[in-house]
């Protein structure tokens, strides 16, 4: 573990920086050779940027939209009884634990389910923040507008949020804005049958029909060629372990979800069963499940995203949502509940990986990477920078920009996916990542248009 505890210096006042793994501007730093290679179970982690992130000199930001993942999280309810069962086996089955397996003979499931963990809870702490540090020439006057999807992790990962946004803000002793905390957060029900722009769900041949199965066969393609070695070789320091494909998989999700269980965020002892290789091969086997899950590998996978995206158009423009899809027009027709104008320049918005995913392919940001292969690794590089762990770690966050130029007559847009500045060759970006605002939002007519939800119900 890293044992760091450091302090900043922010607007004249001491805020901790960096606490076990977790620095508030670079997120997770700890052994980056493999915790950045653990797909949507890595915590979040400052992306290599080709292009600065810096606001460009002679620019001011002008809005700021914050699409964000829910901080690190148990197993799911499914999963964990699958993973307390995977253990129980290899304790059964085995006689003696040696070496960098000892730690297994008397190794206690203790994991939950479905909540965030407190280090989870700490990342939302800090991205909020960070928001606010990064965003302080509109935070120190403005609050954003926060809205959270329904599921209890993301509610509290929005609250979590708005904590560190609020400590960033007493921390400014240059702050004039009004600080009525807590912050109001607008949660969209998840229930089945209801619109949610944060929360897929409505479009019945995405969720049930052989489009949900493209994702699985890409990685069951993918796992039955990159597992055979670590069978054997665990197996062999396992005498009777019995251990299987779907095993592997188990045993190396228990390293980044023990990991996440560590309130400082402390390395698992089960990230050491594997290599640096072998990590780099399960962080692909992921990222084959989001790209054929949720994004272009998907014929549905954008289409979900579509809603989202027509919300973002209406809050760049200031005009009212045009939306067919899963927008929840009950909300979005109300200034209460979808403030569009009027000095509201901040949004700040809660959702899932999945849903991100879905979100950054319906806005064209990937749309340059070519199908990935399911027999051989790419690279995030070769993958023009896409892959799971890039995209949607835990408390992942995407923002979206305007800035006023010197020199350009109409606003500009640019968008970083984890601190790193997307190129936006989809409407022309210039060598900075910024497309002028017209250009952007006419690049965005597979959402305008509706994506492919006509074909949601066929």
């Amino acid at each position: 573990m890293l044992a760091i505890l450091t302090y900043s210096s922010v607007f004249g006042s001491s805020i901790e920086r960096v606490l076990g793994c977790d620095d508030i501007y670079k997120g997770y730093i700890c052994q980056p050779d493999m915790s950045q290679y653990w797909g949507q179970y890595s915590p979040f982690f400052s992306v290599p940027s080709d292009i600065s992130p810096r606001t460009p000199e002679g620019c001011r930001i002008t809005f700021v939209q914050i699409l964000s993942r829910h901080g690190a999280r148990d197993p799911t309810a499914f999963k964990t009884a699958l993973y307390n069962a995977t253990i129980q086996k290899i304790q059964n089955n085995v006689n003696q634990f040696s070496g960098e397996y000892a730690f297994l003979a008397n190794y206690v499931y203790t994991l939950g389910a479905d909540q965030l963990t407190v280090f989870g809870q700490q990342e939302m702490v800090n991205s909020g923040i960070k928001y606010y540090t990064r965003y302080e020439d509109l935070t120190k006057h403005f609050t954003p507008f926060i809205r959270a999807s329904g599921e209890a992790r993301v509610v509290e990962s929005a609250q979590n949020f708005t904590q560190g946004y609020h400590q960033a803000r007493l921390a400014d002793k240059l702050s004039i804005a009004s600080d009525e905390y807590p912050y109001p957060i607008n949660v969209i029900s998840e229930a089945v049958g209801s619109n949610n722009t944060l929360n897929h769900g409505l479009c019945t041949n995405f969720e049930d029909g052989p489009d949900s199965n493209i994702a699985g066969n890409a990685q069951k393609i993918w796992q039955s060629i990159f597992t055979p070695s670590i069978i054997a070789r665990l197996n062999a320091d396992l005498p009777g372990a019995n251990i299987t494909a779907a095993d592997i998989i188990f045993l190396m999700d228990l390293c980044p979800f023990n990991t996440a269980a560590s309130p400082t965020g402390q390395i698992s002892q089960f990230c050491a069963l594997f290599t640096s290789r072998e990590w780099h091969q399960y962080d692909y086997y992921q990222t084959l499940g989001k790209y054929y899950g949720y994004s272009h590998g998907n014929p549905l996978g954008p289409t979900q995203g579509v809603g989202f995206t027509n919300e973002l158009i209406a809050r760049m423009t200031n005009k009212l949502v045009d939306d067919h899809t899963s927008v929840n027009h009950t909300l979005d027709n109300s200034h209460a509940t979808f403030p569009i104008g009027g000095g509201q320049i901040l949004y700040a918005d809660f959702s899932h990986d999945n849903d991100m995913t879905g979100i950054l392919s319906a806005l064209g940001l990937y749309n340059t990477t070519k199908p990935l292969s399911n027999t051989s690794v790419e690279t995030a590089t070769q993958t023009n920078g896409y892959s799971a762990s890039w995209t949607v770690p835990f408390a992942a966050r995407a923002y979206f920009e305007k800035m006023s130029c010197r020199g350009s007559s109409e606003e500009l847009v640019r968008i970083l996916v984890n601190d790193r500045v997307l190129p936006l060759g989809m409407c022309g970006g210039d060598a900075l990542g910024r497309c002028t605002l017209s250009k952007f939002i006419g690049s965005l007519s597979f959402a305008m248009e509706g994506g492919d939800w006509t074909q949601c119900f066929v």
